[in-house]
């Protein structure tokens, strides 16, 4: 039985060395002109091109998606080579995460009481809540986008590929099955050329059929990834909208930014910086920020400087006294604020039980 296997071993590797050579030759002749070729059908040509342009643009738009939700190269591929190892990678900060820690800490060094200091750690409060939802989008979109893609590259098109290079070698073994046939002179070679060329016929013939059949089935394969994109536009609108949500929470209690922070920031060494009054900036703020209507930017506070009558503010922000003079404020406390004659046009008097002082009124939203 051991000499039979053997033989059987031997006499297949020969087989498949002589199948391997008359292929070899075939393919080489036509490529030289000097054989003729089968073609396949105008329809499984077009199918053939349908998978491979998908395979093409599958490729292009899963990369291109990883890079979008994973910009860092050096942690995509430490994420491949634990996914290849079939271990899960270790959790690290994202860059959202990281920056709202950084103000975090920042905010915390300043002191929370003073208003850079609070409003830091708000920012990085927010940063942290957009970090979370960024780990969020990129664990729906691998399952739900991601995955699929990769298992049509790396599954059914492997497949395809695999049946359509048979799909080759049994069209050579046909076209060279018609030469041999050609050249047959003897009548037994005919007949057993003819006999060679009905059987690779119809081993052609089954394997397109295969092969046709599986590549119809990208049509429901762009089906299927049409609706894995609804499931990735989704998610981004998802994660948009949190992100939205976060940074208009954010707006409203950070409230108005005052002059002296406006001014600071359009300096420029190049050119000097025009003085900008307070109620100027507070009205070009309140156009955008939702926190500080038009109406007490404008009526509110100049009625409020024409009459001796005191009303109710709320603080929008913490603010440290300068001198003696001026009032230390909290953010979101109510106090009562008044005019007196002669008074600077940015300033206002506030009280706070028995305490007084000097407040700005950029840091100020009058209340009905």
């Amino acid at each position: 039985p051991k000499m039979n296997i053997m033989d059987f071993n031997v006499k297949k590797l020969a087989a498949d060395a002589g199948a391997f050579l008359s292929r070899a030759v075939q393919f080489t002749e036509e490529k030289l002109g000097q054989a003729e070729k089968t073609e396949l059908d105008a329809h499984l040509e077009n199918l053939l091109s349908k998978a491979e342009c998908t395979k093409l643009w599958t490729e292009k738009i899963m990369k291109q998606t990883e890079v979008l939700l994973q910009p860092n190269p050096n942690a995509r591929i430490e994420e491949f080579v634990y996914e290849k190892l079939d271990r899960k990678a270790p959790s690290r900060m994202n860059n959202p995460e990281l920056l709202g820690q950084y103000m975090i800490d920042a905010g915390n060094e300043f002191g929370p009481g003073t208003a850079y200091g609070n409003a830091l750690i708000k920012c990085g409060e927010t940063q942290k809540r957009i970090g979370t939802a960024d780990r969020e989008l990129i664990q729906t979109s691998a399952i739900n986008f991601l995955t699929p893609l990769r298992n049509f590259i790396e599954g059914d098109y492997k497949t395809i590929t695999k049946e359509r290079k048979l799909l080759q070698n049994k069209r050579l073994d046909l076209d060279a099955a018609k030469t041999r046939l050609k050249k047959a002179k003897v009548a037994e070679a005919r007949a057993a050329s003819e006999q060679e060329v009905r059987i690779t016929q119809s081993e052609f013939d089954r394997q397109a059929e295969i092969t046709r059949l599986l590549l119809e089935g990208i049509s429901s394969t762009h089906a299927h990834h049409l609706r894995c994109l609804n499931d990735f536009v989704e998610a981004q609108m998802t994660y948009y909208a949190q992100c939205y949500q976060y940074m208009l929470d954010l707006q409203k209690q950070l409230g108005s930014f005052p002059s002296t922070f406006l001014s600071n920031n359009n300096q420029s060494s190049s050119a000097p910086v025009q003085s900008v009054s307070a109620p100027s900036v507070l009205a070009s703020a309140s156009a955008s920020l939702p926190s500080v209507s038009n109406s007490v930017v404008t009526s509110g506070i100049s009625e409020l400087k024409s009459s001796s009558g005191s009303r109710k503010a709320r603080v929008l922000y913490d603010y440290d006294a300068a001198n003696s003079s001026e009032l230390s404020l909290l953010a979101d406390e109510v106090i009562t604020v008044y005019s007196i004659p002669g008074m600077d046009s940015d300033w206002l008097m506030g009280e706070r039980g028995n305490q007084k002082g000097k407040v700005p009124i950029t840091y100020l939203e009058l209340l009905n």
